[in-house]
């Protein structure tokens, strides 16, 4: 069976939101963000971080690379799109999500969330917040007129973008500017399967 070291607080949480949309069995052995570095989960991943998959000896970690492989694997349309051409929009809205998106949206989690009060930056929120405009209009004019990125159906396109957002309510990011795709995003977080991967540990 399948197994998925992590924790639905991290990053491992798009992975698990991706097992439960597949509906495949797996085992989940969770795993704290600080325990990634124990020796004996650094054999797994030697960078220390979750998540990490072990599905029947093949062993992958950064969780847009097992989001991949398990829709490729294991999906079928339209989770996992049928044609080629979609495979390479389903990779392009990925790494948007990794590149474009993710680090802006990590530094505003840090200095609103994470970090102690004192050692909090409000002006390296503010840069975070305005170098996320202009993704995010991409975003939305590209969703002007369609149901999710790919067309009419959720994919692990939108799973994966919206797992890189994940933290914006979290954050309280402004996504007024951005109606189309706040509506898009409120529904991506609101899919059953998420609930379900939220509720582990």
């Amino acid at each position: 069976m399948l197994k998925i070291y992590g924790t639905s607080r991290s990053r491992s949480s798009r992975s698990l939101w991706a097992l439960e949309e597949l509906g495949i069995k797996y085992e989940h052995i969770p795993t704290a963000v600080a325990d990634a570095r124990k020796p004996e989960h650094l054999k797994l991943n030697p960078n220390g971080h979750v998540p990490v998959i072990d599905d029947d000896g093949v062993i992958i970690w950064e969780s847009m690379a097992i989001n991949l492989y398990l829709a490729e694997k294991y999906g079928k349309p339209p989770l996992w799109p049928a044609s080629v051409a979609d495979h390479g929009h389903a990779y392009q809205w990925s790494v948007w999500g990794m590149t474009e998106i993710e680090p802006h949206l990590i530094a505003i989690l840090r200095n609103r969330v994470m970090a102690p009060p004192e050692q909090r930056d409000e002006q390296a929120v503010k840069k975070a917040e305005d170098a996320l405009k202009a993704p995010l209009k991409v975003l939305d004019d590209h969703l002007k007129g369609r149901e999710y990125l790919l067309g009419k159906d959720f994919t692990i396109a939108d799973l994966n973008a919206a797992g890189a957002l994940m933290f914006a309510p979290l954050v309280r990011l402004d996504m007024s500017a951005v109606s189309v795709a706040k509506g898009w995003l409120d529904k991506c977080l609101g899919r059953p399967a998420l609930q379900k991967a939220r509720a582990l540990k």
